[in-house]
């Protein structure tokens, strides 16, 4: 069973920058891929960002790519999104998931459906 809380959003103005950071219990985190998620109002949640366990593969919604970065420290059982150059489009409840866990080091999920564990999700919102 794994656990996740996530924190650090909040009402930002366009271009400023967030840092969300994802919790999680469970003595095999580092086993896990971890991914981001995001669900704007009336809309579906989609995928935002996931990394390998290893830390060693990442990939980006193209929505994102180059504005945010997935990083993880798994001695710390925390998955981090660092969101940079924000937009109002951006505005989202975020939601951290994981996956696994599993013997690839360099195994991601782009995905919801794979994903066994969410977060309750945290609200980012950004102002123009």
């Amino acid at each position: 069973q794994v656990q996740l809380v996530e924190s650090g959003g909040g009402l930002v103005q366009a271009g400023d920058s967030l840092r969300l950071s994802c919790a999680a219990s469970g003595r095999t985190f580092s086993r896990y891929v971890m991914g981001w998620f995001r669900q704007a109002p009336g809309k579906e949640r989609e995928f935002v960002a996931t990394i390998s366990w290893s830390g060693g593969i990442t990939y980006y919604a193209d929505s994102v790519k180059g504005r945010f970065i997935i990083s993880r420290d798994n001695a710390k059982n925390t998955v981090y999104l660092q969101m940079n150059s924000l937009k109002p489009e951006d505005t989202a409840v975020y939601y951290c998931a994981a996956d696994g866990p599993y013997a690839d080091p360099n195994r991601v999920v782009i995905t919801s459906a794979p994903y066994d564990y969410w977060g309750q999700g945290t609200q980012v919102t950004v102002s123009s």
